[in-house]
């Protein structure tokens, strides 16, 4: 029995953990118990992620900032990690936009907009946005957990540190061993993912009943197409031809952060898994300490490809007609909204807003998919995260950094 246990990984785990939620979800629902009841177990996990988030990358970003002692090659890191979010987030609002086009999710479909009212957001300002990123307070953007304000202090901590050279070593020593704590916590916070992932997939399952998915079950199928579209076309391509890594390699490293991305739709949640099985695949700690925060933060690959699908979802509910123009400028939009939102709450709905206001769309609009927003953003959040480890194993590559993936050990053990 014991042996069975050692060769059961944590990503095994979390697999039997998501295939009890699933059975659990239907059991309530079929029972009619309130799947409320589940929540609080998976509210655990996410507090827990929540706790170590911060401290985790900003230790880590100092570490990495210290060790990689070299302004320049920040800066060459830096332009290369924001034009691929930028080209994989643009290609990812084309396939939304071809496969709404292609299979009309919205067509013919009479559903009740009467009494329906969009949340109402006022989009930030270019100038302020990038002006935010200042932290006015560091202590304040790390209680805050204002993940790019922390990564702007921590790059500009650890740079200073590198440059102070022997002066700050006992410094530097106590960021690496802090890193290494951080690291040690992780691991046993990740301990509890099975538990969790199973509660959060249960409560999801049961919440999700059937009269609410079947009106708009096209479009949720739609975007999971949409979604494995996106994979095939952008990820698997770079990692296997360009970064050179078996993708059952890839998966299987990769298959942990992936499902907590899936069942807690929060990329935050996912960034300590997917910080440390990138590390594992073989991309250096400097580069994936950069890149990783910071996808987390302006990445929104998944966000992306939905905005080309929901707009064009909308306006076939409602009977409008989008010109190939239109089609564009929501393209445009979508890549422009999802960098100008960064560090705004609710910034998926910020996007959503300027990409409607843009192209003429009823904002009552975003309320027709609300019911089963969580549902769509499980795969959203999937991309996103797999955006992100994709663009660091490409940079590391790009950088001839990346190292051979270690699979000794478990990714966390």
């Amino acid at each position: 029995m014991s042996e069975v246990k050692k060769k059961l990984g944590l990503p095994a785990k979390m697999g039997i953990g998501f295939g009890l939620g699933i059975l659990l979800g239907l059991i309530l629902q079929a029972t009619g118990w309130d799947p409320a009841t589940v929540k609080p177990f998976g509210d655990v996990f996410i507090r827990l992620i929540r706790m170590i988030v911060v401290p985790l990358v900003f230790v880590s970003l100092v570490s990495g900032a210290a060790s990689m002692g070299n302004l320049g090659k920040l800066g060459r890191i830096s332009v290369k990690t924001l034009a691929y979010y930028l080209i994989s987030t643009g290609i990812a609002v084309f396939i939304g936009l071809m496969i709404a086009n292609i299979f009309q999710p919205g067509a013919g479909l009479n559903l009740a907009t009467e009494g329906l009212k969009a949340k109402e957001v006022t989009p930030p300002g270019v100038i302020n946005t990038l002006l935010n990123i200042i932290p006015l307070n560091p202590f304040e953007a790390l209680a805050s957990a204002n993940l790019l304000q922390t990564i702007f202090f921590a790059i500009f901590f650890g740079f200073s540190l590198s440059a102070l050279g022997e002066k700050a070593a006992p410094l530097t020593k106590i960021f690496d061993a802090a890193n290494a704590v951080m690291i040690k916590i992780t691991a046993a916070v990740m301990q509890y993912a099975p538990y969790g992932v199973c509660a959060l997939i249960a409560y999801t399952v049961g919440s999700s009943g059937v009269h609410v998915l079947l009106p708009l079950i096209k479009l949720i199928v739609l975007m999971y197409v949409a979604a494995v579209i996106q994979i095939c076309v952008v990820y698997l391509p770079l990692i296997r031809g360009v970064a050179g890594i078996n993708l059952k390699t890839y998966l299987r490293v990769m298959a942990q952060p992936l499902l907590i991305a899936f069942s807690t739709c929060s990329s935050a949640a996912a960034l300590p898994a997917n910080l440390t099985a990138t590390e594992k695949i073989g991309v250096p700690r400097e580069i994936s300490s950069f890149t990783i925060p910071l996808g987390t933060t302006i990445n929104m690959d998944g966000a992306a490809l939905y905005l080309g699908l929901a707009a064009m979802f909308v306006a076939q509910v409602y009977g409008i007609e989008l010109s190939l123009s239109s089609q564009a400028s929501i393209l445009l939009m979508a890549i422009l909204a999802s960098i100008g939102s960064v560090g705004v709450p609710s910034s998926a709905l910020v996007v959503m807003t300027m990409v409607f206001t843009q192209v003429d769309l009823p904002m009552e609009g975003i309320a027709l998919v609300a019911g089963v927003d969580r549902i769509l953003d499980m795969a959203r959040t999937t991309l996103n995260v797999m955006g992100d480890s994709t663009a660091a194993l490409v940079v590391a590559k790009s950088e001839g950094e990346l190292g051979e993936p270690e699979l000794e050990a478990e990714i966390v053990s």
